[in-house]
């Protein structure tokens, strides 16, 4: 029904231009060049996750604690030469990418430790470090490497892999395998005893089961539980009552741009 006023619109300028073949030609009309598009601006955007988390009291406890639960994600950086991440919130990274790792670690009192004397008392440590990692739609792996301060001062090295789910638009699911390497120094911290030497290496492994649920483009809930066996020297420690670790944390997630 729409092709006939069409095909009449077409038609119209005919007569119009054929009548006005001997009329001067009028001067061109100049029409100003649009304004070239503003340069991008600085923008940095990032998501604050808040919640509670249960954790064994220490590496290698049978009791748990309840506890805060804190976590960071750079979702977006352009600052000068840097220009990591999209304006999109729905963007999915894919690709070989670099990535910020940290992890904190609470004190342990001596006081704690049933059965095992002569030990001092460790104070929180903080993990920073980088890492690397390789992501498509459907699964990632990735390793980073943090460097301790406070309670031990060694390196980390933690690798891991996850597949990805999608049951719904606003829900995504993840499940994959984990394991920590660590240094002598990290070993013998936290499950060497007077009488027991511990040596680093491969300090447990074990799997995360996770998923984040999107509320809107802002606020979100996310949660994960955690199984990790303790291994070779940190499963034979003193100080190990139970090599089988668990722990589980859910929080709310605010994702805040700024642009200037």
């Amino acid at each position: 029904m729409r092709r006939l006023p069409l095909l009449a619109i077409a038609l119209a300028p005919l007569p119009a231009m054929a009548g006005a073949l001997d009329q001067p030609v009028a001067d061109p009309v100049i029409v100003p060049a649009a304004p070239a598009p503003a340069a991008p601006g600085r923008v940095l955007a990032f998501t604050l996750r808040g919640g509670v988390a249960v954790s064994p009291e220490y590496f290698g406890s049978d009791d748990y604690e309840t506890g805060p639960d804190l976590g960071f994600t750079l979702d977006r950086l352009r600052f000068g030469p840097f220009d990591i991440g999209n304006d999109d919130p729905d963007f999915v990274s894919t690709g070989l990418g670099l990535r910020g790792s940290f992890r904190y670690i609470g004190e342990r009192d001596a006081d704690d430790v049933d059965g095992v004397a002569g030990l001092d008392d460790v104070d929180a440590a903080l993990e920073l470090g980088l890492g690397a990692g390789y992501d498509t739609r459907n699964f990632g792996v990735f390793a980073d490497v943090r460097r301790g301060f406070g309670g031990h001062e060694s390196f980390v090295a933690e690798l891991g892999a996850d597949a990805y789910f999608y049951p719904s638009e606003r829900l995504t699911l993840r499940a994959g395998p984990r394991a920590l390497f660590a240094e002598d120094d990290y070993a013998q911290t936290y499950f060497g005893t007077p009488g027991f030497d511990a040596d680093g290496g491969l300090i447990s492994a074990g799997v995360e089961v996770g998923g984040i649920y999107a509320f809107s483009e802002n606020w979100g809930l996310d949660g994960a539980v955690t199984y990790e066996r303790l291994l070779n020297d940190a499963a034979d420690s003193p100080i190990t009552e139970d090599d089988e670790q668990l722990g589980a944390r859910l929080g709310i997630t605010r994702r805040i741009d700024f642009r200037f």
